[in-house]
């Protein structure tokens, strides 16, 4: 593994295994330096390839990447699994196959329990999140583990900040129909009718409303941020143009 890459820390089993990546230890030339995975983006598909090939050596596993659409659909991934894949959450119980999300912004999610009988992963922008009558990407995800709550372990990974994600008022309500708790998750910003957005704040409550207890990583604090910190995270807030961060876990 590069040095540089996030290895959470967590009690999940030994043969658990998970990263996620940063800009470093890559080919990709300006504005994707270096290691961009995301093959949609405008980036010369061979330096994609060359990153791609180096996460998987890295790994030693096959990671498997979806096409994600901000939506709450699941998908169970084996060796065949096709690359491009729609879906925005994945799990799997096979050994050697990486749950792969790609992020520049948005909140990776990585899941096991405490055996380590799966693995799993998911995508959560506000959308993805929020999702509908208060049934997002995680709720969906959960409800395909068929796994009691009180058994899960769930990795935070990082994403846009609470201090750099401005949002309108239809997000805010999107999370309030919810639950009205999750107006403690948003904070008026400077510009009027806007607000600031606590995304991981927010998929906490989520996880919290299921049951599960055991959450680690991303506490919304400034080194998470993927706008904030340019030399370390790719954001497509911060940039426009810009590669694409992997959040992967697997059974080893």
């Amino acid at each position: 593994m590069h040095p540089d890459w996030l290895i959470p820390k967590w009690p999940a089993p030994e043969r658990v295994r998970a990263v996620c990546t940063t800009r470093a230890g890559g080919r990709s030339q300006p504005p994707y330096d270096s290691l961009n995975l995301g093959d949609h983006v405008g980036d010369d598909p061979l330096a994609v390839g060359t990153n791609r090939a180096l996460l998987a050596q890295a790994l030693a596993a096959h990671p498997v990447f979806l096409k994600q659409v901000h939506g709450r659909g699941v998908v169970a991934l084996d060796a065949h699994t096709p690359q491009g894949t729609e879906a925005d959450a994945c799990l799997t119980r096979e050994r050697g196959v990486a749950c792969t999300i790609m992020v520049a912004d948005c909140l990776p999610l990585l899941f096991t329990d405490n055996r380590g009988s799966f693995v799993a992963a998911a995508h959560a922008g506000w959308r993805g999140l929020a999702g509908e009558g208060g049934v997002g990407v995680i709720e969906t995800l959960h409800a395909a583990l068929q796994v009691d709550a009180r058994e899960l372990m769930v990795w935070l990974g990082p994403c846009i900040g609470p201090q750099a994600f401005e949002v309108g008022p239809e997000v805010k309500a999107a999370f309030e129909v919810w639950s009205p708790r999750a107006t403690s998750c948003f904070h008026p910003a400077t510009a009027p009718g806007k607000w600031l957005a606590d995304l991981p704040a927010l998929a906490r409550r989520r996880l919290a409303a299921l049951g599960i207890g055991q959450v680690y990583g991303n506490d919304s604090s400034p080194s998470w941020c993927t706008v904030t910190n340019p030399s370390r995270f790719f954001s497509h807030r911060r940039d426009r143009v810009s590669g694409r961060l992997a959040a992967c876990i697997w059974l080893g």
